[in-house]
């Protein structure tokens, strides 16, 4: 059997479809496995065992793109795949489902795109009641008689780049970082300001957790927001004193290195974003801070022994919201998300970590 799996921009939500490309191995473990992703995003799925290809569709601009994804889906259908699973429900990710040409193609049955399927699948927000993303994605593969879902048979997966394991060694030892060091990576950037805690938060945690001189605080952001990086470890190492020079930058880490890094941490802390979930497929305790988001929907999907904190604010009518107007104004779903609450839950993950 071949089969194509289609699920294009955000990152996080490609993470949240590689627990079904080993599902869909162990059901056909003799089927061809192919995955069409956008560049950004494409680093999650690069070494994944089970995907025999991955193909990248860049977004060129304007009339570019349309003789791209022309172009593109000529080359689908002459691959003739038996099966398309369009995961990701937009209009290009539709386009190409329908120009594979499949004889079974399975989406979301969404209004005006339901017409390029052959089998169609009931859509909802899920906002209420709130089910967990994967869940939503693996109701795709139901047709295919793939049994339910299970966090320690089927978490998120990403495979470590060995040259980006290489690289990350390489800066960690320029930055004279100890072997037998207990890294903590705070990662202080998120993909809209919906999800963006305080700088200064950000900054008390860091202070706070560098008392232990075991600790080596390694603090990430996304490369449009070095800058906020940099403030947030100058503020941390004002308030650290003698343990400033325990607040590290490092540089960019890109998202290959971002997994190998995460990979040698004692903790992750971060927002309800892509590298969260990039930190999901490693077994690093996580505390994960929700805001417009909720954990249900989206804490890490892994076995549930390994360690996760969510962070949240409860009872606040607008939340969950759509991400798009604040209706309150002031972000409160994030700002009432105090320092304290955010130390207390890495207290604990740490703890609890060292007895499993």
């Amino acid at each position: 059997m071949n089969i194509l799996l289609i699920r294009l921009r955000l990152i996080g939500d490609v993470v949240f479809t590689t627990p079904i490309i080993g599902a869909l191995k162990r059901r056909f473990p003799d089927a061809t496995l192919t995955y069409l992703v956008e560049p950004a995003a494409e680093p999650v799925v690069r070494h994944h065992p089970d995907l025999d290809r991955v193909i990248v569709a860049p977004r060129p601009r304007g009339l570019e793109r349309l003789a791209f994804d022309l172009r593109l889906g000529r080359e689908l259908r002459a691959m003739k795949f038996d099966v398309a699973i369009d995961l990701h429900g937009g209009t290009r990710a539709n386009f190409f489902t329908f120009m594979t040409g499949a004889p079974r193609r399975i989406g979301y049955a969404l209004p005006g795109r339901f017409w390029c399927y052959t089998e169609r699948l009931p859509w909802t927000r899920s906002l209420v009641p709130p089910r967990h993303s994967v869940l939503n994605q693996w109701d795709l593969i139901a047709p295919l008689g793939v049994g339910a879902a299970d966090r320690a048979r089927d978490p998120v997966v990403m495979t470590a780049d060995p040259e980006a394991v290489s690289r990350v060694h390489a800066r960690l030892a320029a930055a004279r970082v100890p072997e037998t060091a207990r890294l903590v990576v705070i990662h202080v950037s998120a993909g809209n300001p919906f999800r963006r805690w305080p700088a200064s938060s950000f900054a008390k945690v860091a202070a706070a957790l560098v008392t232990d001189p075991r600790r080596r605080i390694i603090i990430t952001s996304g490369p449009s927001e070095a800058d906020a990086a940099e403030a947030v470890a100058a503020e941390a190492r004002t308030l650290a004193g003698d343990g400033a020079d325990r607040v590290l930058r490092c540089g960019e880490f890109d998202l290959a290195e971002l997994k190998a890094l995460v990979d040698r941490a004692a903790l992750y802390i971060g927002g309800d974003s892509g590298p969260l979930h990039i930190a999901a497929t490693s077994r690093v305790p996580i505390v994960g801070l929700y805001g417009p988001t909720l954990p249900v929907r989206s804490a890490p999907w892994r076995d549930r022994s390994l360690v996760t904190e969510s962070v949240e604010v409860t009872g606040l009518p607008c939340r969950p919201c759509d991400q798009r107007v604040c209706a309150p104004g002031d972000f409160r779903c994030l700002t009432r998300i105090s320092a304290d609450m955010v130390f207390e839950a890495s207290d604990r993950a740490l703890a609890r970590a060292n007895r499993t």
